[in-house]
């Protein structure tokens, strides 16, 4: 079953909910990062939007998105956004990133005034990826690896 059929918008899941549909630790580890690295708390929003419809987890810091996370079976997804200040810095990081994390970037049209990334998070070097990405945008208030 798809998530955006399990909970409607009328039907708000708990974190509880969202983790066991999940079903991966890698989820836990970049919720508990950045509420520990950022000092901040997870946001659950309902989308409409046609592309990832559904309920979904925002996080912000400084009235800046750092990511907004969607829950798939067996993984999420991560929207990362990379704007046009953090392209330059996005340009010498991306080498050093997995090859998915490469080719999703290389792929990624620049939109709306930056790279609009959709990162599957299904395995640890990927999710590496992610917290650094998201650390272009915000630096974490301490560092947690």
């Amino acid at each position: 079953m798809k998530w955006s059929e399990r909970y409607d918008a009328n039907h708000k899941p708990s974190y509880d909910n969202i983790s066991e549909f999940i079903g991966n630790d890698l989820w836990h580890e970049l919720n508990l990062y950045l509420q520990e690295a950022y000092n901040i708390r997870p946001n659950v929003t309902y989308s409409k939007c046609s592309a990832q419809k559904g309920w979904n987890i925002k996080y912000r810091k400084g009235g800046k998105s750092l990511c907004t996370l969607y829950p798939m079976q067996g993984y999420f997804i991560a929207l990362v956004v990379i704007g046009a200040k953090e392209m330059a810095e996005a340009d010498l990081l991306i080498p050093l990133c997995s090859q998915y994390t490469q080719n999703l970037y290389q792929q990624t049209e620049f939109s709306l005034g930056g790279k609009w990334m959709m990162v599957n998070v299904t395995k640890a070097d990927i999710l590496h990826d992610v917290k650094k990405l998201i650390g272009l945008r915000v630096k974490p208030n301490r560092f947690i690896s």
